[in-house]
């Protein structure tokens, strides 16, 4: 069976539909979530969820990241080290860069995010039967798999 261009572009449009739609139901039946509660801007969010990423970043790093001045950067940092959520040191390679990376606070933080949305996927995925949940296994593997190798 061949399909067209046109078909998989419109699956693709399709499954980015539903998944839209899932993640604004998601967000209105569920609880709560974490997200809401910790009162952090958009950008202040971004520099958290990079470093969760990853160990360290300089401001440089973020910056880029961000699509914003170093200046920017300084200020959006200086803020969420007085929330406790990153911690700025010094590079043990150049101590003239500054390094910045989550506080404890910060990493629960992100956990509890991401485990808030892993918990209303879940309670979801408690409705589909068996079948169907080996079917979403396989082809979330798959999604994984064209993820890591792109």
């Amino acid at each position: 069976m061949s399909v067209n261009n046109d078909d998989r572009e419109q699956l693709i449009d399709h499954i980015g539909a539903v998944q839209r739609t899932l993640g604004r139901l998601l967000a209105q039946q569920g609880p709560p979530t974490p997200l809401f509660d910790s009162n952090l801007t958009m950008r202040q969010l971004k520099v958290v969820l990079i470093l969760s990423g990853q160990d360290l970043a300089s401001g440089q790093d973020l910056a880029t990241h961000l699509g914003v001045g170093l200046g920017t950067v300084t200020g959006i940092v200086d803020r969420l080290v007085a929330r406790g959520l990153v911690a700025r040191r010094e590079d043990p390679h150049d101590r003239r860069i500054r390094r910045v990376e989550l506080t404890p606070a910060g990493r629960a933080l992100t956990e509890e995010i991401t485990d808030a949305g892993l918990n209303e996927f879940r309670r979801l995925l408690q409705h589909l039967d068996t079948p169907t949940l080996r079917d979403l296994a396989a082809i979330m593997n798959k999604i994984q798999h064209a993820a890591l190798t792109r």
